[in-house]
């Protein structure tokens, strides 16, 4: 008996067929691998087994019996939650009112028991390696940290099915390691668990079967262990295995990782970061960008790769430290000196800091160039759509149309979306904060490759990325972080994933030293 089903189930869209047919079968204790490449339909085929999209087609059955959720509150009642890529609790409230948010202990005068949720809060989350102040407000946390919570309130409410989209994309691997425990306990439980990810290692490493879509389409589903890696990979992408043995493990060119840098070596740096310091986060970051040339900062999570790419952009503030643009100091960098310079950021969290989801892809690409579209106060929009088109072709952007809604996309569409306005600025330097992250093999080649042309095309680029061997096979030189200190740099025949796990491990603290 099935725990969750969908039989034949087809969910259409103005001008997209997103779910043709699809059969997704979950039993129970089952650790079940969805996958697929950006666009296949895996967050739709989500969305209908959680309420928040009615299908137009076909039949969803659950426990055995029919059933329809009207609303995503409604399958939460009935046992099924879902943990977002994206952490979608509330940043501003405490970590304790998170976690106990809609269920909150009570006194006898059903007054809030503050102290009781307190101690609950820290006795469950220690058991998911957190060991942060409950009573913070959840924002403080790290990315990783606050992943944990969302991941204990979601098995907090007695649920039978949980469903984790790109668990681990935020996770250290201390804890992906507590997250693989709790999956090991939830699985001891006959909970059945939908696991998202485009980490094959991870897929192989705890699921049970795997069902793969493409273009809306189920093209396979069965047990994980019985499916050779790389053909995996070409059911994913619809590509012959031989082809994808000759390409590699990323769309790098093959000059990458390899000490071949791409930028003149003998230009002057088309970015110089001197001295940025920005206490407690920052001390003494010092590191230069030739046109054309790829840089990566490597490090574990919180050694300050994103702060010194937000402090670039003037998104963070400096107490010491120059940042120069073709030479010129921006002096006291803020967003508009920095984006005025030449300098593009793409951040880490897309949907927080990066795309406006309420709004369409053509609204979103031409948000940073409104001022060059205008005149007297008046907005071509002849103009703007002729920059749309241009970026929708370029990045291969996959939507209806461009009016359709951001937030409706896939997420490495929306990633695609979130570059093409960066490249509409016309950029000297791309800073990139885990382009890639919780995107698919299919999204992450293209995304790869685009890097590579803008390097070839002049453009400076900074590099952040937790994939050791995307920062190796994409960058020409690495410099590697600890604690809002430079530790050490790759070049040339360095850039290797075996000297960065080296110099990353010889400046890591220990378990002891670890705060998180």
């Amino acid at each position: 008996m099935a725990l969750l089903e969908v039989v034949d189930v087809s969910k259409i869209f103005p001008g997209v067929r997103a779910l043709d047919e699809v059969s997704f079968r979950l039993e129970a204790g089952e650790v079940h691998a969805l996958v697929g490449e950006n666009g296949a339909g895996k967050s739709t085929l989500i969305k209908v087994l959680t309420g928040v999209y009615h299908p137009d087609g076909g039949e969803l059955r659950y426990q055995d019996r029919p059933a329809q959720f009207a609303t995503p509150m409604d399958a939460q009642d009935a046992g099924i939650s879902t943990i977002y890529q994206e952490v979608n609790l509330i940043p501003l409230m405490s970590v304790s009112h998170n976690l106990f948010l809609g269920r909150e202990p009570r006194t006898k005068l059903g007054l809030l028991d503050e102290g009781r949720m307190h101690r609950e809060a820290r006795q469950i989350l220690s058991g998911y390696g957190v060991t942060a102040d409950v009573r913070r407000p959840l924002g403080t946390l790290p990315l990783g940290a606050q992943q944990m919570v969302a991941l204990a309130r979601a098995v907090m409410i007695d649920a039978k099915v949980v469903i984790m989209d790109e668990p681990t994309s935020s996770l250290e691997p201390r804890e992906v390691e507590t997250l693989f425990g709790v999956i090991r306990d939830l699985h001891a439980r006959g909970i059945g668990i939908i696991y998202v990810s485009h980490r094959l290692d991870e897929l192989y490493r705890i699921c049970d079967a795997v069902t793969i879509l493409r273009d809306g389409k189920l093209v396979h589903t069965g047990k994980l262990a019985d499916l050779e890696r790389i053909r995996l990979v070409s059911l994913m992408l619809g590509r012959d295995m031989s082809e994808i043995r000759r390409e590699g493990s990323t769309a790098f060119s093959s000059t990458k990782g390899s000490g071949a840098a791409t930028g003149d070596t003998g230009a002057a740096p088309v970015l110089a970061a001197e001295g940025l310091t920005s206490r407690p986060k920052l001390h003494d970051i010092s590191f230069d960008v030739k046109p054309g040339e790829v840089v990566g900062l490597g490090g574990l999570l919180g050694a300050g790769r994103s702060e010194t790419i937000k402090a670039i952009g003037g998104a963070y503030p400096l107490d010491a430290g120059d940042v120069r643009v073709d030479g010129v100091n921006l002096k006291k960098p803020s967003t508009v000196r920095a984006v005025k310079a030449g300098i593009a950021v793409q951040p880490e969290d897309r949907k927080a800091e990066g795309i406006v989801a309420g709004l369409s892809v053509r609204e979103n690409i031409a948000l940073a160039v409104l001022p060059r579209v205008s005149r007297l106060g008046l907005v071509s929009d002849a103009r703007i759509d002729e920059i749309v088109d241009k970026y929708m072709k370029r990045l291969r952007i996959k939507a209806s149309s461009p009016d359709q809604l951001v937030g409706d996309l896939s997420g490495g569409n929306q990633q695609k979306v979130l570059l093409a306005r960066l490249l509409a600025t016309g950029p000297k330097v791309l800073l990139l904060d885990e382009p890639t992250r919780g995107i698919d093999v299919g999204a992450k080649a293209e995304v790869q490759s685009l890097i590579d042309e803008l390097a070839a095309e002049g453009l400076g680029v900074v590099l952040v990325s937790s994939d050791a061997e995307e920062l190796v096979e994409g960058a020409d030189r690495v410099v590697v972080l600890r604690d809002g200190v430079v530790v050490g740099t790759l070049t040339g025949d360095q850039v290797t994933t075996e000297d960065l796990m080296a110099t990353i491990a010889a400046a890591a603290p220990s378990e002891t030293d670890n705060d998180h």
